[in-house]
């Protein structure tokens, strides 16, 4: 019902930016502007962590205390895209990043759930490697 991908990541130094972008496209009856979009990362051996949430309207975030002031999440509703602006990167922010929506029904093969909003569809990833 819902395909996700991701663009933007790259290798960047401590203390820089990059933003990374996520285009939904969507099957009919799933509607993408009551749905929550999210962005989660991934390292090697760990769980999957949620990074940062929008709602459909795009009125409320929700951001992970460990990128809050460097991170900003936003979406366009018209293009169906979901971007996540990245500043003041760290070589702790390195990992795997992927888009995420929110899906209520079904059994997904991955569920991850952040700010109490179950994710169910995935983007493949796209790598940000930040280096000291």
């Amino acid at each position: 019902q819902v395909q996700l991908v991701e663009s933007g990541g790259g290798s960047v130094q401590a203390g820089g930016s990059l933003r990374l972008s996520c285009a939904a496209s969507v099957a009919f009856r799933y509607s993408l502007t009551i749905s929550y979009m999210g962005w989660f990362r991934q390292t090697p051996g760990k769980e999957r962590e949620g990074v940062a949430s929008i709602n459909g309207l795009g009125s409320v975030t929700n951001l992970a205390d460990s990128v809050k002031g460097r991170f900003t999440i936003s979406r366009d509703k018209d293009k169906n895209t979901v971007y996540l602006q990245m500043d003041s990167l760290k070589p702790e922010d390195t990992a795997m990043y992927y888009c995420a929506a929110e899906r209520v029904t079904g059994s997904p093969s991955y569920v991850g759930n952040y700010g109490g909003i179950r994710f169910g569809y995935w983007g493949p990833g796209t790598q940000v490697t930040v280096s000291s």
